[in-house]
């Protein structure tokens, strides 16, 4: 029989909180029976919400927390000040052990310091990367650091890659994944400093699969498994990756509907259409983990639904089951000292 997963929810985060993330949550614990969700925030509201849903009542308890961080707040001063609110409350029953993972569509910056300073670092990790799961044409690839580590370092950026493949590996049964860094060529001898420092030492890891650099064009046709780069360039590749696709999709449909002919060809499409733009529907693969730290936590979009509520908690399992964390602990902590 499989251990059950806990994960705490911030049931206050995001621009559909609470109902879309009671929603998700709900779902998740209905798929999967090895999952307990605790909806964190405002109990009064959490309650209105479940009644509206059938669940086991031993898979979701909701916790009371009086204050939400916003978006807008310095995070560092918030996570302090703060301290019943549903990131922070969350975030301790991480840290204590009551729960293995914590899934937030609130404020990134407050995730990202709390992941830091209350779940707290692997021994051996230098900087815990956001990276979440993007998809290509040959499947979904993971973009690390995507949000956490403006300025990082070579070593880091080293770090980044055996996680990312532990990641890949362990949870999307890639094995042997191919490891890349974003550069502006597929020279060597072509980048910035960090890249022209960082690349030779990917190339002499004994432990991942560095395939050299990679263009941003080439990243949606799926030539590697892990793009590493840090956080500002990773920011920058996923927001574009996440306005381009919207805008094509709102131009294919457009255009279908622009004569007769076109919207007979439109039906006759639509079942394979829907179904190729599915594949590079963001939504399916939930959130965006934190890897690194001695808990989980995963980041969703702010205008999360709660199918990605649902699939980040799912996420959370899957983490859990595979003991991501003790892998990167090997692959970090024991092969750096």
């Amino acid at each position: 029989m499989s251990e059950m997963v806990k994960v705490a929810v911030d049931a206050m985060g995001g621009d559909n909180a609470p109902g879309e993330i009671v929603k998700g949550a709900v779902e998740a614990a209905n798929e999967n029976e090895h999952v307990k969700v605790f909806l964190v925030g405002a109990e009064p509201l959490i309650r209105e919400e479940l009644k509206k849903y059938s669940y086991k009542p031993e898979q979701v308890e909701t916790i009371n927390a009086t204050e939400v961080i916003e978006t807008a707040e310095p995070p560092v001063m918030a996570i302090r000040k703060k301290k019943d609110s549903s990131i922070v409350k969350a975030m301790q029953m991480v840290k204590s052990g009551e729960c293995d993972a914590f899934v937030s569509a609130g404020s990134t910056g407050a995730a990202l310091v709390g992941g830091q300073v209350i779940v707290g670092r692997l021994k051996g990790v230098e900087r815990p990367p956001l990276a979440p799961l993007i998809p290509t044409e040959k499947g979904a690839a993971l973009l690390i650091d995507c949000g956490a580590n403006v300025d990082a370092r070579p070593s880091h950026l080293v770090q980044f890659a055996k996680m990312g493949s532990v990641y890949m590996e362990s949870v999307m049964k890639i094995k042997n994944p191919k490891v890349a860094i974003v550069n502006i060529g597929a020279e060597e001898e072509k980048g910035n400093a960090l890249v022209k420092e960082t690349f030779p030492l990917l190339k002499n890891c004994p432990d991942i699969n560095f395939i050299g650099s990679i263009e941003a064009r080439d990243i949606p046709a799926g030539y590697a498994d892990v793009i590493v780069c840090e956080a500002f360039v990773g920011n920058v590749i996923l927001k574009l990756y996440e306005g381009v696709g919207g805008t094509l999709i709102k131009m294919v449909k457009a255009g279908m509907m622009t004569s007769l002919r076109s919207k007979i060809g439109a039906l006759l499409v639509k079942p394979a259409l829907k179904e190729t733009l599915k594949a590079f529907d963001l939504e399916q693969y939930g959130g965006a983990p934190l890897l690194g730290l001695k808990g989980l936590v995963v980041k969703t979009h702010g205008s999360s639904k709660a199918i990605e509520i649902k699939n980040s908690v799912l996420q959370c399992v899957t983490f859990k089951e595979q003991k991501i964390n003790d892998k990167i602990k090997e692959k970090i902590t024991l092969r750096d000292e």
